[in-house]
């Protein structure tokens, strides 16, 4: 028969072990910033000569680096607010799908400007939900003050997934969703699918 004080004690490793997983599982986040970074910047400077003649092929790179940890539906959820549900399903996939091409292509434009600067991976922060982080980095140039980009991560079950970028306290999302709610208000769903087809076409993001 275990006694009220070993009872007690089993409790307390038994919380421990659990709130062991749960911080193993939220440093993967950060691991997972880390390496798809290091992946993506590497990959970037070897194939620099390349890039330099082709821009082009660094929307390939992502694609295949830094895409797949992006969870860009629930990310066009977020900026289109209260117009998604009233939007049909195939306006949604076109949503999705064009906005994904301005996020890209605009992560673009930061990566090939990319020259060296130091980025520091901060304290985790947690989320208001158990599933949720904040992976908070820096990104450090010499004479210049630190700019922040925060990571908001979500875990599907199947690993961690970016749903929100934060750069100098300036929610991605948030930005957006004014922008898309002003476009929708005027042209409607298929006015802003046409704008986002249009940034896409000028390569604006």
């Amino acid at each position: 028969m275990i006694s009220r004080r070993n009872s007690i004690l089993l409790m307390i490793l038994l919380a421990c072990a659990v709130a062991d997983t749960s911080l193993a599982a939220q440093d993967e986040a950060t691991a997972l910033v880390k390496s798809t970074t290091d992946r993506m910047l590497t990959t970037l400077q070897a194939r620099r000569a390349e890039v330099d003649r082709n821009p082009a092929m660094i929307y390939g790179m992502i694609d295949t680096i830094v895409a797949p940890h992006f969870d860009f539906d629930k990310i066009t959820q977020g900026a289109l607010g209260q117009y998604w549900r009233q939007a049909s399903a195939d306006q949604q996939r076109k949503l999705v799908d064009r906005f994904k091409q301005v996020l890209v292509r605009t992560y673009a434009r930061s990566l090939l400007n990319y020259s060296g600067q130091e980025i520091r991976y901060l304290p985790l922060k947690p989320g208001s939900k158990s599933n949720t982080v904040t992976v908070s980095t820096e990104v450090r140039e010499s004479g210049a003050a630190p700019i922040p980009i925060d990571y908001r991560m979500y875990n599907n079950g199947s690993g961690w997934k970016v749903y929100d970028v934060v750069i100098n306290n300036a929610s991605l999302v948030g930005n957006y969703r004014s922008s898309f709610a002003a476009e929708i208000r005027q042209k409607w769903v298929d006015g802003l699918i046409g704008k986002l087809g249009d940034m896409n076409n000028k390569g604006q993001g």
